[in-house]
């Protein structure tokens, strides 16, 4: 038994593997969540992928089923299951082009039962950081944490409390998400995005209190505080011009090449 799990969690994963290990439509159980990722609360549920054979996932596809949720499988209270159901296709898809969220549900999975061939080899790329386009986002995300400091400052001159609070949030989503990858760490959506953060080795001192404090008071000086933390913590090598532009090319015309919003990346 893993450690790391507590003793009723561990059991309604043992629960899992005896109802569907010889279920023919599935060939594979991955645990993911807070549980694998060892994190979990007595109370959480137990996050799952269900890899099913071809003709059980195109069976889902065709009625839109693509979850198991079960109470009956634990024994504490509170306690159930809350899986999705994928399939092999979808996994090489991930190793290919998965986006950063995606990836980052496989961070530390584990494979209760297999009867896939090299399972864990693909589950290994999927954790793999891609190097390919990471200096890009390091530039683009750079940009946009200088552009939503610059928006705090119009928001606030011109008293728009939306575009104040649509600025903070924004400047803390980019401010992250590019130390982030600066770390080589997946964005793994925002429920574990501070959760991550804290597990960065490089990153500005006091960077996850000062996100906080751009949130609950929204000025331009506490937006100014983060965005110099982050500035002057490296040479991030992009001039204020070159993130208006790029702000303008990639945000703004975004909708003349089809590009994917930043958000995506």
């Amino acid at each position: 038994m893993n450690t790391n799990i507590l003793p009723h969690h561990q059991r309604a994963i043992n629960n899992l593997v005896k109802e569907y290990q010889n279920d023919k439509r599935f060939k594979a159980l991955i645990i993911g969540g807070s549980v694998a990722k060892g994190c979990a609360r007595p109370d959480s549920d137990i996050d799952f992928m269900m890899v099913a054979a071809d003709e059980e996932f195109i069976n889902r596809q065709k009625v839109g089923d693509f979850f198991i949720n079960r109470t009956d499988l634990t024994d504490y209270p509170g306690g159930f299951v809350d899986g999705k159901v994928i399939d092999m296709h979808y996994l090489r898809q991930v190793v290919d082009r998965g986006n950063e969220p995606t990836r980052s549900a496989f961070d530390q999975a584990i494979i209760a039962f297999s009867k896939v061939d090299k399972l864990a080899s693909i589950i290994h790329s999927i954790q793999q950081y891609p190097e390919a386009d990471r200096d890009q986002k390091i530039r683009k995300f750079y940009s946009m944490t200088f552009i939503q400091n610059w928006l705090m400052g119009e928001a606030e001159r011109h008293g728009n409390i939306y575009t104040k609070s649509r600025a903070a949030s924004q400047l803390v989503l980019f401010a992250g998400r590019l130390i982030l990858t600066y770390n080589r760490v997946f964005f793994p959506y925002h429920k574990w995005f501070y959760e991550y953060l804290s597990k960065c080795n490089a990153k500005p001192k006091n960077l996850i209190k000062e996100m906080n404090q751009v949130l609950s008071q929204p000025t331009v000086e506490n937006a100014s505080r983060l965005f110099e933390n982050i500035r002057g913590f490296r040479n991030w090598n992009v001039t204020d011009i070159e993130a208006f532009r790029w702000f303008m090319e990639d945000v703004e015309w975004s909708w003349r090449d089809n590009k994917s919003p930043l958000e995506d990346w």
